[in-house]
């Protein structure tokens, strides 16, 4: 049946208006934050051309490579202003690379909610000690601490010394040959150790690097970092239909798949024993266990301040994040210490006579006791950090209008931190670019500003596994250099820096290795 003319405007009417209502409703608010944001934020020096609701996306450099040093540029002609921003398509980033700058957002407890570009990361690891906010990350935090405590990393170090030990023997091979790319070799190494210690599960990434879990680790880690700085890839619909959304989905089955059979294969491990021992409140003892204790054992038994345990959906988070988080900063991070010694022959003897030291001519693994002693390494590791920070920013999110560098900023503006041009800062790093490991020795340290070098984060939300990360690194670094001489050949332009998730080499790291029992010191 045909509506009359009346019946049609009628129509078109109503529907008009109900367009309308569903614009003011949705869109109006949208649009008035943004126009605030605008206005509170034009004083602040900032990335030009600007434009509205683009801001500065069509200057901005799709390649993650060109990006990471786009925003090394943009930091370096902006180091004297006292503030900087940028803006991602409608939305405006403040860029920190100055420590007093990044000391009023992470020493307090007012901006501790991650940036929207974490939301990206939910699929995956979900709400877990990353990517949680509020009551969420404090509960989570507070339940998860005690498993990072001395006492129970100590019972990780065997795992750090077979996995170590493997590496070593891979490398065997590549003595006086001709300079190979050791980036995955370490990176693989990294893998075993947090899968073993987080999990309980060893994956043998060293052996079988081509292993479905592992590809979906990495591949999943360049999609989302490719998503996260490509704002046409941000809206969910959209995403879903492309072919790149479609390969992201059946990477995180994959993932999940894994874990939760590791989840559910470990929590029926654990329910015999208890039936076994005729009791059920027994639980698992690092000091009995016939199994090595894992994190993933802890998760299974830990409880919240009301006393519940954690859902088997909680406890994936957390053990995805651990391996999303554990394996792949720490590897980077070994990988830029190799390279750097290996530019710096001065340096690798210093280091070299204090394993001599500690280890004598021993192959015995490293015991806690040896590790203590390895403050020159320890130095090395966290100047190598600075020059290379394994995360090369991080993102909050404004909570509250407040004041930043002697500027309005408005609710709701994401907040970028560059590790690494705040490593650079002159004023606390004379000479920045030089390797310089005795910047970290104690008596150089007093005096400087905490937060001027922030590789593991800072404040409340801290990374809660970076005692776990230096232990790791000095293990595997230490059994690596007490049984080789490293030299590096590349020069630092030739690294072609990627600042993706983590900040990587886009060749990788080239190295050349003899034996220390034949290289002349």
């Amino acid at each position: 049946m045909l509506l009359d003319g009346g019946a049609q405007t009628l129509w078109w009417t109503a529907g008009a208006t109900l367009m309308c209502a569903l614009f003011s409703f949705f869109a109006l608010p949208l649009l008035r934050d943004y126009i605030r944001k605008w206005n509170t934020m034009k004083r602040i020096p900032g990335v030009s051309p600007t434009y509205p609701l683009l801001g500065n996306s069509l200057l901005i450099k799709p390649n993650s490579g060109d990006f990471f040093r786009q925003i090394v540029e943009f930091t370096e002609a902006f180091r004297k202003e006292p503030l900087m921003k940028i803006w991602i398509g409608p939305l405006p980033f403040l860029v920190l690379f100055h420590a007093h700058n990044v000391e009023a957002i992470l020493s307090t407890s007012k901006h501790m909610d991650k940036s929207i570009l974490y939301k990206f990361l939910h699929p995956w690891l979900g709400t877990g000690l990353l990517t949680s906010t509020g009551n969420k990350w404090r509960s989570r935090r507070k339940m998860l601490t005690p498993t990072f405590h001395f006492a129970i990393l100590a019972e990780f170090l065997e795992v750090m010394n077979e996995q170590s030990k493997i590496l070593v023997n891979k490398l065997e091979k590549h003595v006086d040959k001709e300079a190979f790319n050791c980036f995955m070799d370490v990176t693989f190494c990294a893998l075993d150790i947090i899968s073993e210690t987080a999990m309980g599960k060893k994956i043998y990434a060293q052996s079988n690097s081509d292993s479905e879990y592992v590809r979906a680790i990495y591949r999943m880690s360049d999609l989302l970092h490719r998503r996260q700085r490509l704002p046409w890839l941000w809206p969910d619909v959209l995403y879903s239909m492309l072919k790149e959304g479609r390969e992201h989905d059946r990477h995180l089955k994959t993932l999940h798949g894994f874990t939760d059979s590791v989840i559910e294969e470990r929590a029926r491990e654990m329910k015999n024993a208890e039936k076994s021992s005729g009791n059920s409140d027994t639980k698992l003892d690092p000091q009995t266990s016939k199994k090595r204790l894992a994190f993933l054992d802890m998760l299974l038994n830990v409880t919240d301040e009301d006393g519940k345990k954690l859902s088997y959906t909680d406890i994936r988070e957390e053990v995805d994040t651990f391996m999303f988080e554990g394996h792949d900063t720490t590897a980077a991070g070994m990988n830029w210490a190799l390279y750097l010694l290996g530019s710096h022959p001065e340096a690798q003897r210093n280091v070299h006579k204090e394993l001599d030291e500690v280890f004598g001519e021993s192959d015995r693994p490293a015991t806690m006791d040896d590790l203590k002693k390895l403050k020159h390494l320890e130095a090395v590791i966290k100047e190598a950090l600075r020059l290379f920070p394994s995360v090369p920013f991080f993102a909050r999110t404004i909570m509250e209008d407040c004041q930043i560098g002697g500027f309005e900023v408005p609710k709701g503006v994401n907040v970028l931190i560059v590790p690494y041009a705040l490593h650079r800062d002159p004023n606390y790093f004379p000479d920045p670019e030089a390797f310089q490991p005795e910047r970290f020795f104690s008596e150089n340290k007093s005096g400087r500003n905490p937060y001027a070098y922030v590789p593991f984060s800072a404040g409340l939300r801290n990374c809660i596994g970076q005692r776990f990360a230096l232990m790791e690194e000095k293990v595997v670094l230490s059994s690596i250099l007490r049984q080789f001489w490293v030299q590096s050949n590349q020069k630092l332009e030739e690294l072609c820096l990627q600042g993706e998730l983590i900040l990587r080499p886009k060749e990788g790291i080239w190295i050349q290795l003899k034996k220390r029992a034949d290289y002349i010191l």
